[in-house]
């Protein structure tokens, strides 16, 4: 049997990457800057998921606002230090002044994973190193994601998450 099927050209077809993101703010309007920030995405890729809010005990540096974050999967084309550039740019252009280490933001966008990437240079941590501590993180991640694999622990979101020792306070808002 003979066909003469065309065969498509997919040579210069490119499989999006899949990152996953943490956005959180606790200054002014924190709803309006997360939905700011999302929008602000579209020119790094296109959001394909995106958790619920929650509000957010701040950790570390505990005296300031509560935070509201949430996490969103994010399909990119971009190299993960394109995406990290991306995310700097869009912190910069909505007012993101980094005055104190851990201290009070507008908006915060970290880069979680990145497929099953690792790099641990001094420009840039995937996953990111405090992922697998911080509930404020987890809770919203475990939402979208709850079977994705940290790449470097062998587990997935939703263990590592249920793996915490208790306090982190993390309240699901009502939409």
């Amino acid at each position: 049997m003979e066909t003469n099927a065309i065969k498509p050209d997919t040579s210069s077809c490119t499989v999006p990457n899949l990152a996953y993101l943490s956005l959180g703010s606790n200054v002014g309007d924190r709803e309006a800057h997360l939905r700011d920030a999302l929008a602000h995405l579209s020119a790094a890729g296109r959001v394909v998921a995106m958790s619920a809010f929650y509000e957010t005990e701040p950790v570390e540096f505990t005296r300031q606002p509560w935070f509201l974050n949430c996490a969103v999967a994010l399909e990119t084309s971009h190299t993960p230090q394109q995406l990290m550039t991306a995310i700097l740019r869009i912190e910069e252009e909505m007012g993101r002044r980094r005055v104190q280490k851990k201290g009070p933001r507008s908006i915060d966008i970290d880069i979680l994973l990145f497929d099953d990437t690792i790099i641990d240079s001094t420009d840039l941590t995937i996953p990111h190193p405090a992922l697998h501590q911080r509930r404020f993180v987890l809770e919203p991640l475990a939402e979208i994601a709850p079977e994705a694999l940290h790449p470097a622990l062998k587990k997935t979101i939703r263990e590592l998450r249920d793996a915490l020792a208790a306090g982190q306070a993390v309240r699901k808002m009502k939409t």
